[in-house]
């Protein structure tokens, strides 16, 4: 599905990743470990196309997409959900989810009828502002806004941040079903080493801008796993 080849990018003239190369198959989800500011953010945000690439290839399905811009990249099937949800506050939940739809060129009625299918807990809210809905409301609506636009790949930055157990644990079921049933797949960016162990297949370890090693998901399951590449660090992201 995708493959992202020798990828480097940055902030002004800093760089942060450093030729970064790794696939994403259809259905499988990719999980991706490191220290805070080790450039996990950065490769989502490079991937979705709101950094540009400084040299290295983004492949959606064989095709090229590195120089095309956010637009069409959600439009060719990329699905983004940002660190902090990111929802329009001021507009209510049908609002964000029909933006969503609209976005990516789908009908906004369809949409939606899908998303409360998948997000039955959001039918009682689509009246509501975003900016009265909790955490972890926002969360949902976040991650139904995205898939509104009927994405082939959703990219996931830290989605259990600030959100109570049991959302995290809705958030993980609906993610493993779309999986199965639409072959949905995910690249997830996460310190809940938990929801990561529930949800990736393999583990990609980033350090300083570069994937060190892979972990297959036994060795997830690896106690020092959390202590090695989940504490410390400031993050520039």
């Amino acid at each position: 599905m995708m493959q992202v080849e020798g990828l480097f990018a940055g902030y002004g003239r800093i760089g942060v990743l450093d030729g970064v190369t790794f696939n994403v198959a259809a259905g499988e989800c990719v999980g991706v470990l490191g220290h805070n500011g080790m450039g996990k953010s950065t490769l989502l945000r490079t991937i979705v196309g709101l950094l540009p690439a400084w040299r290295g290839r983004i492949l959606l399905d064989g095709k090229s997409v590195e120089h095309q811009s956010a637009h069409r990249r959600a439009r060719a099937g990329i699905g983004y959900v940002p660190q902090g949800r990111q929802i329009f506050p001021g507009l209510t939940a049908r609002e964000n989810l029909q933006f969503g739809a609209l976005a990516k060129g789908r009908n906004p009625a369809e949409a939606q009828a899908e998303a409360i299918a998948e997000f039955p807990e959001l039918e009682r809210l689509l009246d509501r502002a975003g900016l009265a809905l909790s955490g972890g409301e926002q969360q949902l609506l976040a991650l139904a806004r995205a898939l509104a636009g009927a994405p082939r790949l959703l990219l996931l930055d830290e989605p259990t941040e600030g959100i109570q157990p049991s959302i995290v644990a809705a958030i993980c079921d609906r993610i493993s079903d779309l999986r199965r049933r639409r072959g949905l797949g995910v690249l997830l960016v996460e310190q809940n080493l938990q929801f990561i162990r529930a949800l990736a297949d393999r583990v990609l370890l980033i350090h300083r801008g570069r994937i060190l090693r892979e972990l297959d998901r036994d060795a997830i399951a690896d106690p020092a796993l959390e202590q090695e590449f989940i504490s410390g660090g400031a993050d520039p992201q």
